[in-house]
């Protein structure tokens, strides 16, 4: 099983992120990768780039090294109302890929407890693609009937390889959540959450967990730049292509 298509990637836009998108090309072009999303963190962690980064996205060309480029943010879920960052809504429509994760430097909402009502609003959220990272431990929800939702609404869920090593505690939650993706036919992406050059095409944790789950491979959306740009079509959305 490969993954052809990284959904979920940093640049030193993101300052707790180390390579260029030059590089990231480079290393995604020398990994065997089609594509991959440049989704640096939306404007409310207190890391991130200022909104002027994904106004001027257009300026990165569409293909660097063989490897196809997609325009994205990692938007920060804020609070229990399931609001993301105030980027104008003429801009996440115009981005290839808009994740939405929890962030506690941003999130509006005490650790422990259910934080279902975020993930309810965001999976009916219109400007989002894919929910990113939510085994966190802290955060938990109604994984079942948020991912039957997602599924529903045409939202991917995230198996993200990089929670493996930094979020050790949310393995068994992110083996859940695939198990219940499986059982309700719900896409995923795997994604290597890279914030360095070398980590990508680094996805054997994930995948791993998911050879051990037969998890559908056709459920796998992110597996080649086709069956991805295929998802987005078949929902309506404009893909790879900045529309001004």
């Amino acid at each position: 099983m490969k993954i052809l298509a990284d959904t979920h990637t940093h640049t030193i836009a993101s300052t707790h992120a180390y390579s260029t998108v030059a590089e990231m090309a480079r290393a995604a072009h020398d990994a065997g990768l089609e594509a991959i999303a440049v989704t640096d963190h939306g404007m409310m962690l207190p890391d991130a780039p200022h909104s002027w980064h994904f106004h001027n996205l257009k300026n990165i060309p569409r293909e660097i090294c063989g490897v196809k480029i997609l325009y994205g943010i990692e938007a920060n879920i804020l609070d229990p109302d399931g609001n993301i960052d105030p980027l104008e809504d003429e801009i996440y429509k115009k981005l290839d890929i808009v994740n939405a994760s929890i962030h506690s430097p941003c999130y509006a909402a005490e650790r422990g407890g259910d934080h279902t009502g975020a993930y309810l609003n965001i999976v009916n959220d219109p400007r989002v693609d894919i929910i990113c990272h939510s085994g966190t431990a802290a955060y938990p929800y109604d994984y079942e009937r948020i991912i039957k939702l997602a599924g529903e609404n045409n939202k991917l869920i995230e198996i993200n390889n990089h929670s493996f090593a930094v979020r050790k505690s949310s393995i068994p939650n992110c083996r859940r959540i695939a198990e219940l993706c499986k059982e309700h036919g719900t896409g995923i992406v795997v994604t290597s959450d890279a914030h360095i050059s070398f980590d990508l095409g680094d996805y054997g944790h994930a995948l791993n967990m998911l050879e051990e789950l037969d998890f559908p491979e056709e459920l796998i959306i992110n597996r080649s730049f086709k069956s991805l740009s295929e998802f987005f079509e078949a929902k309506g959305k404009p893909f790879f292509g900045w529309h001004m």
